[in-house]
């Protein structure tokens, strides 16, 4: 089932131009809420959204199986402050403010800087004060953020 999911959902993104950023099928009070995140070159806007939203909706109908449970689609940007998951996340986030939590010697530190480089194996994070390079078997979580006071950390 989650493969054919994904295989709707990134076949949608690719015929309606967009990019299938990451995708999630939770629970919910009231069923499954399937989210499905897009990105494209110069943003995503509400019509991209509702076209790829539409899009997969009409699949999913036709393939009532799929996910048998009621369900609620949401379709929208990762945000501003987006996780990054994926290899491909990372690199679509050299030079902005990440923050990232990874472990190193049985402790979780937390580095927020610039991402710089995204190698096979790992990243290159610098702050102010140091330059950071991260394994990506030891990250445990990482999102781009926003500094809305516009300063590089």
């Amino acid at each position: 089932m989650m493969n054919r999911l994904e295989e709707i959902i990134r076949e949608s993104c690719l015929e309606c131009k967009v990019n299938l950023y990451d995708w999630e099928l939770k629970n919910a009070a009231k069923g499954k809420l399937l989210i499905v995140f897009i990105s494209k070159i110069g943003g995503v806007n509400i019509t991209d959204c509702r076209i790829v939203s539409r899009k997969i909706s009409n699949i999913l109908d036709d393939e009532e199986d799929l996910i048998p449970d009621r369900f609620f689609l949401e379709v929208s940007s990762p945000g501003l402050e987006r996780e990054l998951k994926k290899k491909a996340h990372f690199t679509s986030a050299i030079n902005e403010n990440i923050n990232v939590s990874f472990s190193e010697n049985d402790k979780i530190n937390n580095v927020m800087g610039i991402l710089k480089e995204v190698s096979l194996e790992s990243i290159t994070v610098e702050t102010n004060a140091e330059i950071y390079k991260i394994d990506f078997s030891s990250i445990k979580k990482a999102k781009t953020y926003f500094d809305f006071k516009g300063r590089k950390r």
